[in-house]
């Protein structure tokens, strides 16, 4: 019994062979007095590959009844393709129907809009944008390891249920197997102590605390996994779960983090270009007219390196009129990001040495005790792709953030344990793998890049 052979390698092909198994969805197909063409297609690429069925098949009439979506096995002979545009077509010799798809199928039609593929995520993989979007998402996870192994970093599994808060922002999923029904009280309030850990419990919203701990025992380390947030958001830039890559790395400064980062962005974009070639031409063509001048103009250029306080009178000066106000010791918003990176530098830029308040606590502390050695990198299209920054890593120092944030000491003594104990300069940084992927595609709701999208109310698939 012959085994199946996946169309990308059809396609691939240096001979025609006479005797292959193809398994796949119809496309297309399109029915003669003496023939049929159908086009099929089985996920592992863009590409369909042409079948041509003849009329003395013995389930001939069966076959040409069958619409789109339709799975089907076909044993026949890989040949050389007359037509222009194809190299390789099959000639069917015999085709078993695996699954038929009714009129109904949703996906009967050639377009359909991204808000109605959202409510049916767990089809739109079959149409061609999403299936290219997701085969894309699949390589550059592999280029992220690839990425880090090559530079000896070792991969961390970081824990997803968290006694802690990294960000400070509170806007946390909470994890119980507390009768909701019959919740127990302390003076008042929740008592946790009869929960599953003795104490509250969330989803993590970063793993970098946890990543810092390896990264002080094994040197160079990254974590690369889902995360979380209860932000009850709606924007296109915003989900409730998320995948964050975070590396950390020892004896390492703010100029490491920024080098490091600008290394790691561009070898993804390069990846794209080069492992990605065919889907990513369906993006620049249907999706973003400009999306391989970003890609080119991210991949060819230094990265503009930039003090905040600077990047807060270059906007001040532009005399542009933004919806959000401009003044140092505010945050950036996107809209400020994508004024610096699209219309002022038109490359990508680096913001460094924001204001202590605006910040979170672990990032360290500047000689002029008013700003952090954080820096967040900004990409035209999108604006902020990487936030990281050099770690705290004096005790006496961390220890006062803590408390100067009105945070509970109690809930990172292992945290301060790691400044106790043999402390050294470190840095690191954390970048969406959902805006990757859209800085790459084009794509402008980060809901398209995630195959199930965790947005409020939304919980269906």
């Amino acid at each position: 019994m012959s085994e199946r052979i996946k169309i990308v390698d059809l396609l691939n092909s240096t001979e025609a062979k006479p005797l292959v198994l193809l398994k796949g969805w119809i496309r297309t197909l399109r029915e003669s007095k003496d023939f049929s063409f159908i086009e099929v297609n089985d996920g592992s690429c863009l590409a369909n590959i042409q079948v041509i069925v003849d009329s003395d098949i013995e389930n001939y009439t069966e076959i040409v009844k069958l619409t789109t979506g339709a799975s089907i096995s076909i044993h026949g002979e890989l040949i050389e393709s007359p037509g222009k545009g194809q190299q390789w077509e099959i000639r069917a010799g015999s085709i078993e129907i695996l699954g038929i798809a009714p009129e109904e199928f949703p996906l009967q039609k050639k377009r359909h809009t991204d808000e109605y593929l959202r409510t049916i995520s767990h089809l739109r993989p079959r149409s061609n944008k999403y299936s290219a979007i997701f085969r894309m998402r699949s390589k550059l996870s592999f280029a992220i390891h690839q990425f880090f192994q090559k530079r000896d970093f070792q991969w961390i599994h970081t824990p997803i249920i968290t006694g802690s808060d990294c960000e400070g922002a509170g806007e946390m999923f909470s994890v119980t197997t507390l009768d909701m029904n019959d919740i127990p009280k302390k003076n008042g309030a929740v008592d946790y102590e009869k929960d599953f850990f003795g104490k509250e419990a969330s989803l993590t919203v970063s793993g970098q605390l946890s990543v810092e701990t390896f990264c002080l025992s094994l040197g160079d380390v990254y974590t690369f996994g889902p995360t979380f947030r209860s932000e009850n958001s709606n924007t296109s830039r915003h989900m409730s779960e998320f995948w964050m890559i975070e590396p950390e790395m020892a004896f390492a400064d703010l100029q490491d983090d920024m080098k490091l980062g600008q290394e790691f962005i561009q070898y993804l974009v390069k990846y794209t270009m080069e492992e990605c070639a065919e889907d990513l031409e369906l993006f620049a063509k249907f999706v973003d007219k400009n999306l391989m001048t970003t890609l080119e103009n991210i991949l060819n250029n230094d990265f503009i390196r930039l003090p905040y306080t600077q990047a807060i009178t270059i906007l001040e000066q532009s005399g542009k009129k933004f919806e959000y106000d401009v003044a140092w010791g505010k945050d950036l918003q996107s809209e400020h990001e994508r004024f610096l990176t699209e219309e002022h530098f038109k490359q990508p830029v680096i913001v460094y040495d924001y204001p202590k308040d605006i910040k979170a606590f672990y990032m360290r502390l500047n000689d002029d005790e008013k700003t952090v050695a954080a820096m967040d990198i900004l990409v035209p299209a999108i604006g902020e792709i990487i936030g990281g920054s050099q770690r705290e890593e004096r005790y006496d120092v961390l220890k006062k953030r803590i408390n100067d944030m009105n945070f509970d000491e109690a809930d990172y003594w292992w945290y301060l344990d790691t400044r106790k104990y043999g402390t050294v300069p470190h840095a690191g940084f954390g970048l969406g793998f959902e805006r990757l992927l859209m800085l790459v595609s084009g794509i402008s709701n980060i809901r398209d890049v995630i195959p199930f999208p965790r947005t409020p109310k939304n919980l269906e698939f």
